[in-house]
Formats: C-alpha cells, sequence, structure tokens
C-alpha cells in the first residue's frame, strides 16, 4: 500500500483508520495536527488546512529529500484550500495566503520553526493590499514573511532585520512596528530582500509554490537544529518521533482594531487556579505575542473590548478542556470580530499550577485520583522545596524593578546577558541569572544552565514564561523598567546600574528583582492540594519510605514531609562536630590504652544524646544506626597540612623573643610532630578499602561496643518518657558472614548488659549494609544472622564498576555520558544490569532462607524516581532517602505501583 503522506482536518477519520488509538494519531499528525482535526470535528471554528506527517519529515532526514508522491499531495491539498475558501493561492484578486507550522507529538514550544503569510509577493501584496482596503496591513505582512523566510527558512540571523525596524522606530520617533506608516514598510520590505539577497547568496522567491516547499523542507530540518535537540535532552523527548507539518489558511490579526491575536489558558499556568488566562494583542499577529516584543494585554481585558469573542472563548475552553481533562493553551486570533482557534495542547505549567489542577479536576469529577498520580510528576513535587526568598530582617525590602511572576521560587546569581556565557559560567560551577531582552528559542540551552530568568518584555505565555515553567527555573519577565543594553554589557532600571557578573535576586512568586545576593529559604509542604494528592500516594505503593537523618532538625523535617522511620543515621556524622572532633582525633592517634579508653569514654554522652533526639522525634517509628563506617584518616588533618605546620611552628621559634613561648611553642611542635608520625604510621595505600566499617569494629571493639551502649541507654531513657522507641543497629561494610556474626555476638552481649540491669524490654534488630558485591552473593550465609539488609548502592556501585565516585564525576564518568558509553551515570539512578542485578540475587537468596527478611536501600539511588521504580520491582520493603526526596519518593513509589499492579 502506498504511503499517505497528507491529511486535511476533515480527513480524521482516516487517520484513524491507519493507526491505534488517539496517541497513534498524535504520533502520525503530530500533536498541533491532531488536536486542529479534532476542533474542527467538535465544531470548534478552525480555518481550513492539512497536515504533513511526521513520517514524511523522518524519510526527509533520512534521504535529505521528500519522499515520492509528497509534493504531488502538497499540491493537491493546496487546490483543496483554493477550492473551499474560493481564493487563489499566491494570486486571484484576493490571494490566499498560508501559515507553515511545526507540531510534534509531544509539544516543545518555540524550538521549531513556523513561517507566516507564505504566498505573498511583489505582485501579491498589492492586491491583498486592494482587496482588504488596508495597505498597511498587506505591507506588515509582507515584511514578516521576508523576515521569516529569511531566519527559518535561508539561515539569515535575526539582528540585521531587528537593526532596520529599530533603526526606523528611531527615525520616526515611534515606540513599536505597530505605529510604523505603510510607506515605512514598503522600505522595510525592500531592505529585508536585501539583507536575503546579501546574506544568503539568493534572492527571495516569488512564485508561492517555491516558498511553500522551502518552508515545509524548513521545518522539517527544524527537528534536528541544536535548540531543539537540547530541549528534547532536556525534557526526556526521543530523537526519532519527527514532526508533522501543519499547512493552514492565514487568519489576520493585524486587519485593524477589530482584530486580535492571543494565547490562553484554560487555567492559570502558574498557581492551577480556575478562570481563563493569558495574553492578547490588538492589531498584531501570533509571534508578537510569544516573542514579547510588544507589551502584552491581560486575557481579562478581551472581556471588555470583545465581549462576545470572550465568551465564545470561555465557551470553547471548557468544552476542550473537558474533552481533554486537562489544562489547555490554546493560540487564537480573531480577525475583524470572528474567533478562530489556530492550536490546542496540554499547558506547560509550574509545579504548583500541576498539582493543583490534577486534585481539582479530581473534585470536578474529570479524572479520578490514581490519574491524579500519574499526571503529576515527582519533578513537580521537589520543586515545592526549591528555595524562597528568605523574609527581610528588617520587614521591609525594596525591589529594583518587578515584573511578571510567570514561574515561581527565587534564583539567585550572576547576570549573564547572553545564553552562551550563561551555559559557559554554569559549566564553570557559577551560579547564573539569565537577564535578556525577550528569550528565544536559540537561548534554551542558557535558561537550563541558569538558576532564574529575567526579560524585560514578554507576556505571561511568552517564550521565557513557558520554557521557565517546562523546567521549574524561577523567573521574571516583562520587567519593563528594565532597559538591557547587549552592547554595554549592563542593565539599567532608571538610575541603577547593574554590570553583567553583578549578583541578582529574582522571586518568580512575587515578580520582584533585587540587587546583591539575598538569603534564601527552602518552604515548608503546606500546600493543602499536595497534601491531598500525597496522601492519594500513600494509599497506592507498596513501597516504604524513609529518610536519611542525622540529627534531630533533621529527623523532624523528614517526619515533617511523610517519612516512616529513618533508614540511615551515619553516626561518623556526629563526631564532626567541633567539640567532639578532638576527642575523635586523640582516641585516633593515641598509642596509650587507657587514654584510647578514655577518649571513648568521652564519647558516651555525645552519643546518647545524638540517639535519644532522633528517637524522641521518631516516636514509633523505626532508627536504623549505621555503626562508624569511613576510614579513621577522614577524622585526621591530612599529612601536607600538619608538614606546613611543623615548618611554621619552627619558623615562629627562630622569632621568639621569651621562654614562655618558646615552651609554648616547643610544645606545639611537639604535638604536631607526633601526630604527623601517626598519621603516617595509620596511612593507607586506598583507605577506602582498607580500615572501616565491621572491620574497624572488630579490631578497635571497645569504638562500637561504646556506640552500641549509647543506643541502648538513650533508648531505655526515652522509653522511660513514654515515647516508643525501635532502635535497629545496622553494621557497615560486610563482606563475608563470619564477620557480621562476630560483630553481632559481641555487640548483643553490650545490649544485653543494659537491657538486663533496666529490666525493660526495648524491640531492636541486628542487621548489616550490603554494600560489597561478595556480600550480595553470599546473602543467603549473611541472612543467618541478620534481622534486615539495608543496600547501600553508593559503595555497592563504586565497588561494582571499580569507578571512585569522587574521582569518576568530575572527570571521564561525563565524556561516558555525554559520548553514549553509558547512557547515564550509574551513581545517578540505578544500574538494572549490574547493581541491580546484584541486589535481585541478594533478596532472593536470603528470602529464601528468611521469607519475612526485611531489606531496604539507604543509598543516593533512593530518592532517583526512575530506581525507586526499579527497587519497587526488585520486592524491597523501602527505599531511604534526604528527607527533601521523602515526597518525591512518596509519589514515585505510588506511580510504580500504579505502573505493575
Amino acid at each position: 500500500m502506498t504511503e499517505r503522506w497528507v491529511f486535511g482536518f476533515e480527513d480524521l477519520s482516516d487517520a484513524e483508520e491507519i493507526v491505534d488509538g488517539w496517541d497513534g494519531v498524535r504520533s502520525l499528525l503530530g500533536g498541533k495536527g491532531a488536536n486542529l482535526a479534532l476542533m474542527s470535528r467538535m465544531g470548534v471554528p478552525v480555518p481550513p488546512g492539512f497536515t504533513v506527517t511526521t513520517r514524511a519529515c523522518l524519510d526527509y532526514l533520512r534521504d535529505e529529500a521528500m519522499p515520492d508522491g509528497l509534493w504531488d499531495e502538497v499540491v493537491e491539498a493546496v487546490r483543496r484550500l483554493e477550492k473551499e475558501s474560493g481564493q487563489t493561492f499566491g494570486g486571484g484578486d484576493d490571494p490566499l495566503l498560508v501559515s507553515v507550522r511545526s507540531g510534534a507529538r509531544i509539544s516543545m514550544p518555540g524550538m521549531m520553526d513556523t513561517v507566516l503569510n507564505v504566498g505573498l509577493s511583489d505582485a501579491a501584496v498589492e492586491r491583498l493590499a486592494h482587496h482588504t482596503g488596508d495597505p498597511r496591513f498587506a505591507f506588515d505582512s509582507y515584511r514578516r514573511l521576508v523576515q521569516m523566510f529569511g531566519t527559518v527558512v535561508l539561515g539569515v540571523r535575526d539582528e540585521p532585520f531587528e537593526d532596520v525596524l529599530t533603526q526606523r522606530r528611531a527615525d520616526k520617533g515611534v515606540d513599536s512596528d505597530a505605529e510604523l506608516t505603510v510607506e515605512d514598510l514598503r522600505e522595510i520590505v525592500s531592505d529585508f530582500k536585501a539583507i536575503v539577497a546579501r546574506w544568503s547568496g539568493t534572492t527571495f522567491p516569488d512564485d508561492p509554490f517555491e516558498q511553500l516547499r522551502m518552508a515545509v523542507e524548513a521545518v522539517f530540518a527544524s527537528w534536528n537544529t541544536p535548540r531543539a535537540i537540547a530541549y528534547r535532552s532536556a525534557s526526556g523527548i526521543a530523537d526519532d518521533l519527527g514532526t508533522a507539518v501543519n499547512i493552514v489558511k492565514m487568519v489576520y490579526g493585524n486587519l485593524g482594531a477589530d482584530s486580535a491575536t492571543g494565547v490562553a489558558m484554560s487555567r492559570n499556568a502558574a498557581t492551577g487556579a480556575p478562570g481563563l488566562e493569558g495574553d492578547y494583542l490588538v492589531n498584531a499577529q501570533g509571534e508578537d505575542v510569544v516573542a514579547g516584543t510588544r507589551p502584552t494585554l491581560p486575557l481579562d481585558q478581551l472581556a471588555t473590548d470583545m465581549p462576545e469573542v470572550y465568551g465564545e472563548l470561555v465557551e470553547i475552553a471548557g468544552r476542550l478542556e473537558k474533552h481533554h481533562r486537562d489544562i489547555q493553551d490554546m493560540e487564537f486570533t480573531v480577525e475583524r470580530g470572528k474567533l478562530w482557534l489556530l492550536q490546542t495542547r496540554n499547558a506547560k505549567r509550574t509545579a504548583r499550577a500541576a498539582v493543583r489542577s490534577a486534585v481539582e479536576m479530581v473534585d470536578e469529577g474529570l479524572i479520578e485520583p490514581t490519574e491524579a498520580l500519574m499526571r503529576v510528576a515527582p519533578d513537580h513535587v521537589e520543586a515545592f522545596l526549591h528555595p524562597q526568598l528568605a523574609p527581610s530582617p528588617d520587614g521591609s525590602r525594596t525591589p529594583f524593578a518587578t515584573g511578571l511572576n510567570v514561574s515561581p521560587g527565587a534564583a539567585v546569581g550572576r547576570a549573564a546577558l547572553d545564553a552562551d556565557l550563561a551555559a559557559r559560567w554554569a559549566a564553570d560551577g557559577e551560579k547564573v541569572v539569565l537577564v535578556r531582552p525577550e528569550t528565544k528559542p536559540d537561548d534554551v540551552h542558557g535558561m537550563l544552565a541558569a538558576q532564574g530568568i529575567l526579560t524585560a518584555r514578554g507576556g505571561r505565555t511568552s517564550h521565557a514564561a513557558l520554557v521557565a515553567r517546562q523546567f521549574g527555573r524561577p523567573a521574571v519577565v516583562g520587567a519593563h523598567a528594565l532597559e538591557v543594553d547587549l552592547g554595554a554589557r549592563e542593565i539599567r532600571a532608571g538610575d541603577t546600574v547593574v554590570a553583567e557578573g553583578d549578583w541578582l535576586t529574582i522571586d518568580g512568586t512575587t515578580g520582584e528583582v533585587h540587587l546583591g545576593a539575598l538569603e534564601l529559604m527552602v518552604p515548608d509542604l503546606a500546600d493543602e492540594w499536595l497534601r491531598r494528592l500525597l496522601e492519594w500516594a500513600d494509599e497506592h505503593r507498596r513501597l516504604g519510605v524513609r529518610a536519611n537523618a542525622d540529627t534531630p532538625v533533621d529527623a523532624e523535617r523528614a517526619r515533617a514531609y511523610g517519612a516512616e522511620g529513618i533508614g540511615l543515621c551515619r553516626t561518623e556524622h556526629m563526631f564532626f562536630d567541633p567539640a567532639r572532633l578532638p576527642i575523635v582525633q586523640r582516641m585516633i592517634v593515641t598509642e596509650s590504652d587507657r587514654e584510647r579508653s578514655d577518649a571513648i569514654s568521652a564519647l558516651l554522652p555525645h552519643q546518647r544524646r545524638d540517639f535519644a533526639g532522633l528517637f524522641r522525634v521518631m516516636d514509633g517509628l523505626p532508627v536504623i544506626i549505621r555503626l562508624i563506617d569511613p576510614p579513621l584518616h577522614e577524622f585526621l588533618p591530612g599529612a601536607v597540612e600538619l608538614t606546613r605546620r611543623v615548618h611554621d611552628i619552627h619558623v615562629r621559634l627562630t622569632t621568639a623573643a621569651d621562654m614562655d613561648t618558646l615552651e609554648e611553642l616547643a610544645d606545639e611542635l611537639e604535638e604536631a610532630r607526633f601526630m604527623l608520625r601517626r598519621v603516617h604510621e595509620l596511612g593507607e595505600a586506598n583507605p577506602m578499602l582498607g580500615l572501616r566499617g565491621v572491620r574497624l569494629g572488630l579490631l578497635m571493639p571497645e569504638l562500637v561496643r561504646m556506640q552500641v551502649r549509647a543506643i541502648f541507654e538513650s533508648a531505655l531513657a526515652v522509653a522511660g518518657e513514654g515515647v516508643e522507641v525501635h532502635p535497629k543497629i545496622m553494621i557497615p561494610l560486610v563482606a563475608d558472614a563470619e564477620e557480621l556474626r562476630r560483630m553481632r555476638t559481641m555487640l548483643e552481649e553490650v545490649a544485653h548488659d543494659v537491657l538486663e540491669m533496666a529490666d525493660v524490654e526495648i524491640d531492636y534488630a541486628f542487621g548489616t549494609m550490603i554494600e560489597i558485591p561478595r556480600a550480595a552473593l553470599t546473602a543467603a550465609e549473611i541472612a543467618q544472622t541478620a534481622d534486615f539488609f539495608s543496600f547501600g548502592t553508593n559503595d555497592l556501585t563504586q565497588m561494582t564498576f571499580g569507578i571512585s565516585r569522587d574521582d569518576a564525576e568530575g572527570g571521564f564518568l561525563m565524556r561516558y555520558v555525554e559520548e553514549g558509553v553509558l547512557a547515564e551515570s550509574p551513581f545517578h539512578s540505578l544500574d538494572e544490569g549490574g547493581v541491580g542485578r546484584l541486589i535481585d540475587i541478594a533478596v532472593r537468596d536470603a528470602r529464601e532462607l528468611k521469607p519475612d527478611l526485611e531489606v531496604g536501600i539507604c543509598g543516593e539511588h533512593g530518592g532517583d524516581p526512575a530506581s525507586i521504580g526499579r527497587f519497587d520491582r526488585l520486592g524491597l520493603d523501602y527505599v531511604s532517602c534526604s528527607p527533601f526526596q521523602v515526597p518525591v519518593a512518596r509519589l514515585a513509589a505510588a506511580q510504580s505501583a500504579l505502573e505493575d499492579p
């Protein structure tokens, strides 16, 4: 059967016969084409047109030529448009003009190309002027075509065209292109054609069909532009989908005061609140709204300016939202009082809008709670924890500029005035705020690299706003008081001047822009819609969610975020406290057993307070405490630092003026020399594979005995306060079952001694961290002694790959990912084929012996949504992650359960 490349909007049934379901139609016709056809079927006023399929695009990109038969189908479809409209394409007394627009299966706002007013020529523009009685409109449309054709199709930079417009406005003393006369526009068209000839080496084509063919090929090619590739990479969109091309009869929003163009959202895209929201412009074409080159009007003003049009738009928005069961982003044009819809799609929205709209659509009966859970991405939940501006210490703070609050959250960074610079600075570790007059699709790489985005122009539906909401970047747009001077590399607002590189703080929640780097704070999760969504998640997930927490403050935050216990308390973090570190260092370096015993005894009350604080916060929930794990060298100063210290003391000795000073320096020198000698004696060639974990406990048993004593003594004290305590002691870095057996036997004696004296029962358990491949492979033997397993996937990944994470992530590993050697960093997302298989073997073998063995994971993978799904499939009981990742993990676990019941 011959491939069909073109479908009219009236041919939706034909497309449905070729593919399966609505997803298939969207894959074939792209989201825009499919929705235009659907709106046409629903009786929504849509201009007539047709769609060239995504398959045609993929064939074109593969062969670098239009597939056989495609052009004949396009010409035939144009002839049908001529017959339907009574116009002639690019000719006759009333010329038919068309727009040529991209439309991939998954919306990529602004990333691919559009050409408007295709079909105009020197002859056609005069006929259009005569037919409409509006020469200014005709030549405004013509100059737009020449500019868009030059930039999109012929690859001419946009700046020469913009320079002509800027100079013409200055010469005429006007602020906007809309104020230029028809004579100005005639001359601008001539200037634009000269720019095309000079910069492209070819003349602007007069033949409408040549224009159309070149425009279609340009839209196909835009699928592989750097900005589109960067957007797909950031969004997780496959590269093999291709884009459809939609060829639509032009309707004109620039025909006078009764014409307009705009973008409408069926709900507020920043907050999710019900009600139509958006921007529009009178006497303009659609690109003017999203480009931000003219100050837009709020959509509710349309209710006053064109009440009948506004009422019709509200009714259509309601129908479309009800049909698609999601927030709709609609482009519309009003031509001399008649409303036309040019597009609808599921709207890009902020995290708050995504959560609120999903929950409220459940309340409205549009969707079920399970669909709401699947609709909200884990990244949306994480965005609720984005920094916010801390309150001003004196209660007052004056911004130096304000704009539209289009994407919430606060951002601090150095002002970068172009996207390339923002990307370079970010790659060097700098925090950046990208500041532009208005953003364009080519800026997307800088927008993704920046902490936040600030533009002088643009509205709530501008390119900057859409991309910022899509990727969770705080953004303020349309700060009209700002003048972004790209020549001087500075920003001005009245008398205030900000040089490129100066610090800025933007507040996307309020729309304020502040000088300097203001203090940020982490918000709480008080949002009522998020609370309800996470309650639904808890009803559906199988995996428990615990937190990695070492202090009562972290534990309180974790519990407030919904953690069901502590899955990892790293006791070594407690030893780094400045008040304790000298005691720990004395314990390590002393050559006296008595002095070591005294140091360990001095640590005991500190550890009791630590554990008691965690037990109080986690009243009734399990607390897994990992005994000391890292090598001892981490608590000691480095040899280089100590050598320098010895040298400095020698220098000071040579200049000492009195005996008291000499004696003090001599004591310091002796102590420094002793420490340096002990550091050398205790040094290991590879300490991360040396004396640490269970090995350290077996060779320095008094240290872990003290820790276990502290655990049980604090548990008893807190239990006496009425707190329900469930301590679980985790023994790290076990490689052999005998290590765990000996360690547990020794530590059980301590627990027994403490509990026997108190005559109180405490529900406790001993388990181990599986972080060595051999431990995973011998899990059945280890399980004979363990009450629970917790997989430490950070070290397990390092040892499985033979890669040092600290070295690799700043070095070759990123090159591996960039060049496709590895699909992703195994430290960010679980390596299913290697590390995941080891976990699977360990769980299966251990549970053959102990079917009820509790198994969890406490590595950083515990907060990664993709990894959480894998752990769920492996049959783990819980994941443990940072307190800030607990809400994300709750949702991701529910989504995994719903995807694989």
